[in-house]
């Protein structure tokens, strides 16, 4: 799958396993720059980050750890999204990721920060083609 996104999400934080709930987490950073192509349109006097390209961050940043178990899952489907404020060129996206089990799916559960704080929370589903 090709992104429409230039920026990769690079790992601050490696995988890790909360013994107590079982959840997985990792963290995430993601420097959003000028050469995006969506700022030619997205508004060229006042560029915006769309909100979807946010989505994309984070729905690239989870494919990159996912936990063991949900290895070959897919995104099935995308379970709440909600945008707090403006992302521009320049700004740097914080991403911490939270993995957990719900039957044969998993959700990741993703909290999007910039400098001005939050940006964005955002719930994905993902299921495994066979499951185990």
């Amino acid at each position: 799958m090709t992104s429409p996104v230039l920026a990769a999400p690079r790992v601050v934080r490696e995988p890790a396993r909360d013994e107590d709930s079982g959840a997985w987490s990792a963290g995430f950073s993601v420097t959003i720059t000028g050469d995006e192509p969506v700022f030619a349109g997205h508004y060229p006097d006042f560029p915006i980050f769309p909100g979807v390209c946010v989505m994309e961050c984070v729905r690239r940043a989870a494919e990159a750890v996912m936990p063991p178990g949900a290895e070959g899952a897919r995104l099935a489907a995308v379970e709440s999204c909600r945008f707090l404020t403006a992302v521009h060129p320049g700004d740097e996206l914080g991403i911490e990721l939270s993995w957990s089990p719900r039957g044969e799916d998993w959700r990741c559960a993703a909290r999007v920060e910039t400098e001005r704080g939050r940006a964005a929370s955002i719930r994905l589903r993902y299921r495994r083609e066979d499951p185990a």
